[in-house]
């Protein structure tokens, strides 16, 4: 998505850098900033990022899913081991927001950049959601209680592969909530409304599909030998149970002055300055299809967008390295002395040729940021072939590139 705006994004950006500049969190992490010789040998800590960390993460990052996200266990520990407590934490790729909401817990200040829709709803949402249970149900009720006093759609208007994921009067609810929400500001409850958009279970409201991208499932599920999963869903409890979901595990508060977010495209994004680590892993180059992937929650967010098709920047090898050509410039900018950029990418194998995605972000960090070194690079295995296209299968690890800037 091409960015409508620039000097908009970029004053903003400017605002939004003298803020984080002059803005100290006030949710300081207790642990200290290791030292650079501890830093340099986190190779033990892989084994560890291999295991799921769904049941002990915060429940926040379970918002709603997102293809190909960053283990929230794996951010966690690059923040604690490569920025200071109140430092600022910069994620350019951000996706669905774990490093810039893990910046957060771990009281640091962070800024993020992410051009899909989706994206940026879920990052803004995780950053602004309610401090409590209580205050969180409270909004809820109120939104759904103004949704429910709208008039019905008009489901001609509505194309007929969104109506077949729903019930009528299910997608007669859910399109009169995301438009309530949108016009009201609340990225947090559309995240929780997008997170039980579908799937067969029956805490979610469509008919029977996949959960992480929207593929209906009627020939496993025939409705007539499955007749009670294509019945109305009503939102209002499912709603309220995602929502007690998500503060299942929220133990914290997160300040409005110690972060930040622009949707737009990361090439026409000036970074704000004094970045601590750049922590970012960039779309791999035909693995995930975003658009493709996320096409029925992007029809509630904005239905002009729903045909999103991904960034071009990283579909092609050259567009690819042009792309990381730009990070390694901002990185090499922005980044105080001795800060850390660190770029996850991994590398594929395609019809038996392995393309060396993490060798092609050395030579253009060598070429366009000699002031960033690498300093360390940490190898871990993807066992989840859902994270890459079916065709793409090969993409089996993810290479952690920590590159050091030198001390000027």
């Amino acid at each position: 998505m091409m960015v409508s705006n620039n000097s908009t994004l970029l004053d903003r950006t400017i605002e939004v850098s003298e803020v984080l500049t002059r803005v100290g969190s006030k949710n300081e992490a207790s642990a200290p900033l290791k030292s650079i010789k501890e830093r340099d040998k986190l190779s033990h800590l892989v084994p560890a990022w291999e295991k799921s960390c769904t049941n002990t993460e915060s429940t926040l990052h379970q918002l709603s899913p997102y293809i190909g996200k960053l283990k929230s266990s794996i951010a966690h520990d690059l923040i604690l081991n490569y920025s200071p407590p109140r430092g600022l934490v910069a994620d350019v790729f951000a996706g669905s927001g774990t490093v810039l909401l893990e910046a957060v817990r771990l009281g640091r200040r962070a800024f993020g950049v992410d051009s899909s829709p989706y994206a940026a709803l879920l990052s803004r949402a995780k950053l602004s959601a309610p401090n409590t249970l209580d205050e969180a149900l409270i909004r809820a009720k109120r939104r759904l209680e103004a949704a429910a006093s709208r008039p019905s759609p008009d489901r001609r208007k509505i194309p007929s592969w969104v109506r077949n994921f729903f019930h009528p009067d299910t997608l007669g609810e859910v399109i009169n909530f995301a438009k309530e929400c949108q016009e009201q500001d609340d990225d947090f409850l559309l995240a929780c409304m997008l997170g039980i958009l579908h799937h067969q279970r029956p805490g979610f409201l469509s008919h029977p599909s996949s959960h992480l991208t929207p593929y209906l499932r009627d020939k496993k599920f025939p409705r007539d030998e499955f007749p009670q999963l294509y019945q109305y869903r009503a939102l209002a409890p499912r709603l309220v149970a995602k929502v007690e979901r998500t503060y299942k595990r929220k133990d914290f508060i997160v300040s409005s002055e110690n972060h930040s977010f622009i949707e737009g495209a990361t090439e026409s994004i000036s970074f704000p300055s004094g970045i601590d680590c750049l922590i970012t892993s960039p779309p791999y180059m035909n693995a995930l299809d975003y658009g493709r992937d996320n096409r029925l929650r992007l029809w509630f967010i904005d239905k002009a967008k729903a045909a999103l098709i991904d960034n071009a920047q990283s579909q092609q090898r050259d567009g690819f390295q042009t792309l990381m050509a730009i990070l390694a410039r901002q990185a090499a900018i922005n980044l105080v002395p001795n800060g850390y950029c660190i770029v996850i990418v991994g590398d594929q194998i395609k019809r038996g040729a392995k393309y060396p995605l993490s060798i092609a972000v050395q030579e253009t960090f060598s070429t366009h940021a000699p002031e960033l070194h690498l300093s360390q690079t940490i190898v871990n295995n993807i066992p989840d072939i859902r994270r890459a296209r079916r065709e793409h299968r090969g993409v089996r690890t993810e290479n952690f590139l920590i590159f050091k800037k030198k001390n000027a």
